[in-house]
């Protein structure tokens, strides 16, 4: 007796088409994530936008809302890795409903309301507050370093970029050149033929020239950088008789108001900066976020150029109030973001902080920050508690985000360039975690 097997006929047409839903199983992130879309979130500022009648039927805003959130909740964040998803993955035709937008009109619609798309977070936050995943008892703050999209090979020091500059000046010799190929004009339209004027510059000259016009604009930047921060110097005072006071101290090495020699302008992305991360020096952004203690919700999100941390408590804070309306009970927080400033500023909003101090023999840097009676008091507070110490809650709640979102979810460099569509892209990831979390509390 020979063993029988299920059919199995590739070439057979289905009489009756499935439904998306047999796609995947009930209950699957891709059903959860498509009705939320579809039932729960305001789309209207994405739909205003659609107003000529005429030309062909686009895809529909919401889907293509749910396909981009359903893909970062994925880790897939490519427009050219979620359009190929979108013909070879089940759970993806499953949000789309068969449909496959190529990577062009994915990349486009990303880009024409990324700023909309940065403003579902509030949206998906209070859906998370309605289902019980946030309650503001405990709230813990902390940044990453993220990869730019540029790498940090093509960045210039200030130092270099003045011998630069005049090595580009004396070799491009623009005026020269184009005086040169315009009375060449007929011999060279002769050779190049009738489409072409003839005096249009050398290829490699107008990659000078462009490069030129680079490195002056990134040195006109650092100029302006370091003039702005002299200007926000608090004044030397005054002498008895109203003459104004020198500085005190060891004469600076350079002039104030001009950059160090050693101040770097990245040519790809210049608001991005060198940072130190874990693999040594990176061209990164520092993504900030405040985690929920509840279920590693993120309740308010935050994005600099700054390596440090001090200055990105406050926004943090006042973000989480915004977005919730609430003011968190108890926010804990790593040595970067203790200073006698933020520990008053804890304070004067109600809320009982738990910052790290640092350590006496090994700060982690800004150690003049961490003096004060404040930090004093802070460092009472937790050496009193010992291990029972709410602070302990921080590595528990806010690390494992990070983890979630760079290692599971693989994200680590952004897609996009500039701080303001950066900041877009990072509230973009934490708007596709907060889903994330949504969607299995609701398959629970």
């Amino acid at each position: 007796m020979t063993k029988s097997f299920r059919p199995w006929k590739v070439d057979e047409a289905w009489l009756l088409p499935p439904s998306v839903q047999e796609f995947v199983p009930e209950g699957h992130p891709a059903h959860l994530v498509r009705d939320i879309v579809v039932e729960e979130l305001d789309l209207s500022a994405i739909l205003a936008a659609y107003t000529e009648p005429r030309g062909y039927p686009p895809y529909h805003p919401a889907m293509m809302v749910a396909l981009l959130l359903y893909g970062y909740s994925r880790g897939v964040y490519s427009s050219r890795r979620i359009a190929r998803a979108c013909e070879e993955r089940l759970d993806f035709q499953a949000v789309t409903a068969l449909n496959r937008p190529d990577f062009r009109t994915i990349s486009e619609f990303r880009r024409r309301h990324l700023a909309a798309l940065a403003e579902l977070f509030v949206q998906v936050l209070a859906l998370c507050r309605r289902a019980g995943l946030v309650r503001l008892g405990h709230v813990a703050v902390d940044g990453t370093k993220l990869r730019a999209n540029a790498s940090k090979h093509k960045a210039m020091s200030y130092g270099r970029m003045g011998s630069a500059e005049a090595e580009l000046a004396v070799e491009v010799e623009v005026e020269g050149w184009l005086a040169q190929a315009e009375g060449a004009d007929t011999a060279e339209d002769a050779a190049l033929g009738a489409d072409r004027r003839g005096d249009e510059m050398p290829a490699w000259m107008r990659d000078k020239q462009r490069r030129l016009e680079r490195i002056r604009a990134a040195k006109a930047g650092l100029e302006a950088e370091a003039r702005a921060a002299e200007a926000a110097r608090p004044e030397a005072g005054t002498k008895a008789d109203g003459s104004p006071r020198g500085r005190r101290g060891r004469k600076p090495k350079h002039p104030p108001g001009v950059p160090k020699p050693s101040a770097q302008r990245n040519f790809t992305d210049p608001e991005s900066r060198i940072m130190k991360g874990r693999d040594g020096f990176v061209q990164a952004y520092n993504a900030q976020a405040a985690v929920d203690a509840t279920a590693q919700v993120i309740v308010a999100h935050h994005l600099t150029n700054s390596a440090a941390d001090q200055d990105a408590l406050g926004p943090l804070l006042d973000a989480v109030t915004a977005n919730t309306e609430t003011t968190p009970v108890e926010v804990s927080a790593d040595s970067g973001y203790c200073s006698e400033a933020n520990l008053a500023d804890l304070a004067s909003r109600g809320i009982r902080g738990y910052v790290a101090t640092g350590r006496a023999k090994h700060p982690d840097g800004g150690e003049k920050q961490r003096r004060g009676p404040l930090v004093s008091a802070m460092r009472q507070r937790l050496r009193r508690a010992g291990r029972r110490s709410r602070y302990r809650l921080r590595k528990q709640v806010v690390e494992p985000v990070f983890g979630q979102i760079k290692g599971a979810r693989g994200f680590r460099q952004f897609l996009l360039r500039g701080i303001e569509k950066v900041r877009h892209e990072w509230a973009l990831v934490c708007t596709a975690h907060n889903l994330t979390k949504l969607a299995r509390a609701a398959a629970a």
